[in-house]
């Protein structure tokens, strides 16, 4: 089967800088893709890489592939691609062979129903006491995403203290490091929270590389497994604990897909700052994920794009406004 691709760029300044150990997120770009075939069928995808390097590296096999080729020569060389490329082209072909139902493009999250990212500037506490009284008059359970290892860390754990002050018994808090601390404030942060019923896990505290030290650690709280899960992808067959699953950036969505599908635990959907185009695949997966035998509330970072046709449910709207 040959496939026609047609590719537009995009570029968005989110909202508001997203600070992390490793440096500032403040603006995504890359391609949407448009895959047809010789009948007629379309598949959306996009391309949106979190790092230059492989912004550059996707740029030149996009250049590579052309604008006709063989489907059997594209699945071939899919799981040698960086992921963000593999996942557009993977969602495209799945869209095209009908593997996944869009519903009429109409998200089923609300807002309250996926996670709140606090702001990672001054206004952290003002923000959680804003959503906090939000909540107030709702029976939902507030799930907080919060990440560290930004400010020094005798100020975070001020804030953490005033953060478990403020939080409800039933609320969930989820504490991000990406990858910013030593084994022995890891240890010390853990040991802190070690009995918080509160507390769902503690995000990737240790480098990618570091699985032995992030296994002990797993022994004592539970730890859920980012970086790790995109630098060494073997890890999302072999880690029981949590997974924080990013399809933007992890490559074919096939794979995720089928797993939910077939009911497997402790994953949950993050976002990695997706347009429209992306977001429908984020939803759709942690709507399977909530429907799974471990349900979550998904990371689905609310607030943080622009309101704009860019970020609309409709694949088409948002290829015009690209």
């Amino acid at each position: 089967m040959d496939l026609s691709l047609t590719i537009k760029s995009f570029s968005f300044k989110l909202q508001n800088s997203l600070k992390t150990s490793q440096g500032a997120i403040k603006k995504k770009e890359g391609w949407l893709i448009k895959l047809e075939t010789k009948a007629g069928k379309v598949g959306w995808g996009e391309i949106s890489p979190i790092n230059y390097e492989e912004l550059k590296k996707c740029e030149s096999i996009l250049k590579a592939l052309g604008k006709t080729f063989a489907r059997e020569t594209l699945e071939k060389n899919l799981p040698l691609f960086p992921g963000s490329l593999g996942f557009g082209l993977g969602a495209a072909l799945a869209e095209i062979d009908s593997l996944i139902d869009f519903k009429d493009n109409k998200s089923e999250f609300a807002d309250e129903e996926t996670a709140f990212l606090l702001p990672t500037d001054g206004s952290i506490i003002s923000e959680l006491e804003s959503k906090l009284h939000c909540f107030s008059n709702s029976s939902k359970e507030i799930t907080i995403k919060w990440k560290v290892s930004i400010l020094p860390n005798k100020t975070e754990k001020e804030l953490l203290n005033q953060i478990l002050y403020l939080l409800p018994i039933n609320g969930h808090l989820r504490i991000d490091a990406n990858a910013g601390w030593s084994r022995n404030q890891a240890n010390d942060w853990v040991n802190y929270l070690k009995g918080e019923k509160r507390l769902e896990w503690i995000e990737q505290p240790l480098a990618s590389n570091d699985i032995a030290g992030l296994t002990e650690l797993a022994t004592k709280v539970p730890i859920a497994l980012d970086e790790s899960l995109i630098d060494y992808p073997e890890l999302r067959k072999t880690w029981k604990s949590w997974q924080i699953r990013k399809p933007s950036l992890e490559g074919d969505p096939r794979i995720l897909l089928n797993e939910l599908k077939n009911k497997v635990g402790f994953r949950t959907i993050s976002t990695a700052f997706e347009t429209g185009i992306g977001k429908r695949w984020i939803e759709y997966l942690a709507t399977l994920q909530r429907q799974g035998p471990t349900p979550k509330a998904p990371g689905l970072g609310r607030g943080w794009c622009p309101n704009c046709e860019l970020f609309s449910s409709n694949p088409e709207l948002v290829w015009r406004s690209a």
